[in-house]
């Protein structure tokens, strides 16, 4: 019976005395770099070869991708706090943004009459500040009268929480009289008095905000109507600062997203005012003062997703309550929550839902995190703020810009311009080669008499510093000799020529040879 190694055939090497079966695989790239194929191939990589090998891959990647992140952060980070120091301008920026987005059928109106560009921005901002102030007029003579006929209503209110207070305590083992709740208030009044100081400077913090919100309502109104009446142009004018073959997608992503923004305040708008009627009409119903009130602060706070209304609501049920009594709270609780169901479950869905396409989870996560780093003002920009970043990378994912018109148009317009300047690059280039070549052939007509000249100089300085140097110049072979009487005959030609400058030293040269006669 034959072995396995009779079996191989003839002229074949064994497989065990092949180098590669002795050595392994990489025997052959180690013995061309001249390694030692006994050693094994650890011992041959250095310490940082080794680190790599030992940690695994996956651990790599997340170590790569941990620093990326990090540095990401860092400068987030840094941004935020740079952008803290100029955040009354952002603010005033974003909120004409906003501004601009829901009154843009009024400027166009007003285009459509005829208006030139920056006179319609005006009208625009006009008619809504004449909005605002009759608002703001009929809420203002609301309170004076509501607070004038609710003073009887609060007292009694007051009375019937304290009553029931009293019985709470009573049923927990407890007494509560009137004359512990009047000793709490004086204890109240001495501590507010004792903290004067501090309730002052509070008092000067809120007049400075009350200072920065005008300043910042002023720059709002005048950025206002420069982003009515030239946004689209700025907007062109600031994509050039984008590479030229990104322009068309980054240019396509900002008018999607803009468009996604305008969707968002008009529907939010829409929502809002929805939530003001329902809820003001409940409260008039139920005979809660201050109803018209309520329902314009309902309208304000619906623009703070979640938050708002869940705030102003809970002031409509303590109205409620404290004018009307537990009862009555309680039956305005049933219709706070009901708007806010309809909202919830009909508007959401079916009108915001199809003007932006954002899951609820990103909405409270952004808002949450506006919250707690720009406080209120993060509440109010961080869900239009996603919904302009929603489009725009949506936009960009998917590659929209090569199904958009207007995108391709103006893609095909870049390569126009971009060919018509690599033709005008090239007739420059072509122009100044041209220039560069008459120079030189004007060089080439003037200087060789000129150049002969410093080269007969030259020679003749050559010829005495070998006859100093003796047996030097007898050392010279006979090929130098040859080509230097090869240069002299063709330099002949150029020495006949009649020049000025050999004219000259011709002078001399025979000036210098009479005076050696004499």
């Amino acid at each position: 019976m034959t072995s396995e190694r009779e079996q191989v055939p003839a002229g074949a090497p064994a497989q065990a005395d092949t180098p590669e079966a002795a050595h392994g695989p990489g025997w052959a790239s180690v013995a061309r770099h001249g390694q030692d194929p006994a050693v094994p191939r650890r011992e041959l990589m250095s310490e940082e070869q080794r680190i790599q090998e030992d940690i695994p891959w996956g651990v790599r990647i997340a170590a790569s991708w941990s620093w990326r992140v990090l540095i990401i952060l860092a400068f987030t980070g840094v941004m935020i706090w740079l952008l803290s120091y100029v955040s009354l301008v952002i603010i005033s920026l974003l909120i004409a943004a906003l501004l601009a987005t829901l009154m843009r059928p009024v400027h166009n109106f007003f285009r459509m009459l005829k208006f030139p560009e920056i006179f319609a921005a005006i009208s625009s901002i006009i008619v809504l500040i004449g909005f605002v102030a009759g608002l703001l007029y009929l809420v203002g003579q609301e309170i004076v009268q509501g607070f004038a006929d609710m003073a009887g209503q609060v007292t009694e209110g007051l009375t019937e929480l304290l009553n029931m207070a009293e019985e709470i305590a009573s049923g927990f083992g407890m007494e509560l009289s009137s004359d512990q709740l009047t000793s709490w208030l004086q204890e109240l009044q001495s501590t507010i008095q004792d903290n004067s100081g501090a309730i002052m400077g509070g008092a000067m913090s809120i007049g400075s905000t009350a200072g920065n919100i005008v300043t910042g309502l002023i720059l709002a109104l005048f950025t206002l109507i420069f982003f009515l009446s030239d946004g689209r142009r700025m907007w062109d004018f600031s994509v050039n600062f984008v590479p030229r073959k990104h322009r068309p997608a980054v240019h396509g992503a900002g008018r999607r997203g803009w468009q996604a923004l305008s969707s968002y305040v008009r529907v939010q708008v829409f929502v809002a005012a929805v939530d003001a009627v329902g809820i003001g009409v409940g409260a008039a119903i139920l005979g809660v003062p201050l109803a018209l009130p309520v329902a314009v602060l309902v309208f304000l706070g619906a623009f703070i997703p979640i938050i708002g209304a869940v705030l102003t609501g809970a002031i409509a049920v303590l109205l409620a309550l404290v004018a009307n009594g537990l009862v009555n709270a309680l039956l305005m609780l049933g219709v706070v929550l009901l708007v806010q169901q309809v909202e919830s479950n009909v508007l959401q869905p079916i009108v915001m839902g199809k003007a932006v396409n954002i899951h609820p989870l990103p909405v409270v996560l952004a808002v949450t995190g506006g919250t707690l780093l720009l406080g209120i003002v993060g509440a109010l920009f961080a869900v239009p703020v996603l919904a302009f970043l929603n489009r725009a990378v949506r936009y960009i994912a998917n590659e929209e810009w090569r199904r958009d018109d207007e995108a391709m148009e103006m893609d095909r317009r870049l390569q126009e311009e971009g060919a018509i300047q690599e033709v005008e690059q090239a007739e420059l280039e072509a122009e100044e080669r041209a220039k560069l070549a008459g120079l030189k052939n004007r060089i080439k007509a003037s200087v060789p008499s000129l150049a002969a000249g410093f080269h007969s100089r030259g020679h003749h300085q050559d010829a005495e510093e070998q006859a100093d140097e003796g047996s030097g110049g007898s050392s010279r072979t006979g090929s130098t000799e040859a080509e230097d009487a090869a240069e002299a005959s063709a330099e002949g030609p150029r020495r006949s020529e009649p020049d000025d400058f050999g004219d000259e030293e011709e002078g001399v040269r025979g000036e210098a040879g009479e005076q050696d006669g004499r």
